[in-house]
């Protein structure tokens, strides 16, 4: 069997808009459009040479493919639209590469443009996408209101239930992840949550669904990334571009689950000991890499136990050990293995992942001001479904 084809593509330009100066006066489109003339100006493209469109969140939160084009002027021969949910955010950068790779495009815009302060939260019918918690099966994040499951959170929950009794480990030790998250935020002025918290302070939240706790979870904000992505050979020269030096796409099954570790038994067929290895992880072959050159990590942190899972996941340390991993500033700027820099969407606010690619793009740049990682050459995206991008200084040779 042929071994994995990197990517050969890269990130030239970049821009984001909205976030915590957004207001409920500005619409996804005027975020939209605001971003992209920002990315074209950081890529110095004209907006004519844009050939491909890949539009993450459609309506009615943001604009779909159709409109997006038609609005900001574009003319494209190549378009996609994955599914209105959070957790495709890395899935649109791929189609991206991939439309590259294949030649169905030179230069593609990968755009998320959207507003969540219009709309209730979830688990409540107005917000969109309520019908579907309602389908034969289960909602998107195994919402069952029939039991009373009518939030992601609740499943986020259970999961992370079974992981502390399975291996052994207290649940408030949690709160390292969401103090990692807002040390970074207060150095981010784009950041939603920039207030001060404290051990004290996360103990003292209520519980949104026992053992999660306010700070647990992700914060709703309105905004709009834009990244332009080309081939490395159009990117030739060019000392800002960002290369993808390997890439792995969602993995789904009986023994997964949006928002829980494989092996837990949680909305899965079976319980198992999870034992992933590295070396099997397509995004490292494609790279050439292992987690060792990993310089700073990034996880899509809806929850805060996702981070725990998603550093098991890729090898970052071993199952089970996720939660003594994140202790005593190990995933801090400055520790071994910083995570979310951006404050995450704990933090920063959920923008289903783009906060955290600029933010990558600018670590991997040396833009990134006050959150720098020192020395960052790689920086990784992973989750605890088996997604992950790898972003890196050198094209692949």
């Amino acid at each position: 069997m042929a071994g994995p084809v990197a990517p050969r593509t890269a990130i030239v330009g970049v821009g984001k808009a909205g976030m915590a100066q957004a207001g409920l006066a500005q619409t996804a489109t005027a975020m939209a459009s605001e971003a992209v003339s920002m990315a074209l100006a950081d890529a110095g493209l004209e907006r004519a040479q844009i050939d491909g469109l890949v539009v993450h969140i459609g309506s009615p939160r943001g604009n779909d493919y159709d409109l997006a084009a038609s609005l900001l002027g574009l003319n494209v021969r190549f378009a996609a639209q994955p599914w209105n949910h959070g957790r495709f955010g890395a899935t649109a950068i791929q189609h991206a590469a991939m439309a590259l790779s294949a030649g169905l495009a030179d230069r593609v815009l990968c755009l998320a443009a959207y507003k969540n302060a219009s709309f209730g939260t979830h688990g409540t019918k107005e917000r969109p996408g309520f019908q579907e918690s309602l389908r034969i099966g289960g909602g998107p994040h195994a919402e069952t209101p029939y039991v009373g499951l009518t939030g992601p959170v609740a499943g986020a929950a259970m999961a992370f239930q079974r992981y502390c009794h399975k291996y052994n480990v207290s649940a408030e030790q949690l709160a390292a992840v969401a103090l990692a998250c807002r040390r970074h935020a207060q150095k981010n002025p784009d950041a939603m949550m920039q207030k001060d918290l404290t051990p004290e302070l996360y103990a003292e939240a209520r519980f949104i669904v026992e053992p999660l706790r306010l700070f647990d979870c992700s914060v709703l904000v309105d905004g709009a990334v834009a990244l332009i992505m080309t081939r490395d050979d159009l990117a030739q020269g060019n000392p800002r571009a960002v290369h993808l030096l390997g890439m792995q796409g969602i993995n789904a099954g009986p023994n997964e689950f949006i928002f829980g570790q494989p092996g837990l038994g949680i909305n899965q067929a079976a319980v198992f000991d999870f034992d992933p290895k590295p070396s099997e992880q397509l995004a490292y072959r494609m790279a050439g890499l292992s987690p060792a050159d990993v310089d700073a990590f990034y996880v899509y942190d809806a929850f805060s136990p996702l981070v725990l899972w998603s550093l098991e996941r890729f090898g970052h340390c071993r199952v089970g050990e996720g939660m003594e991993f994140v202790q005593g500033g190990r995933i801090e700027l400055g520790g071994q293995m910083p995570v979310n820099t951006n404050g995450g969407m704990l933090s920063e606010g959920h923008l289903n992942g783009w906060g955290h690619f600029i933010e990558m793009v600018r670590q991997v740049r040396g833009e990134a001001g006050p959150r720098q990682v020192a020395g960052l050459k790689v920086a990784q995206w992973g989750t605890c479904l088996g997604d992950s991008l790898i972003f890196g200084r050198e094209p692949q040779a």
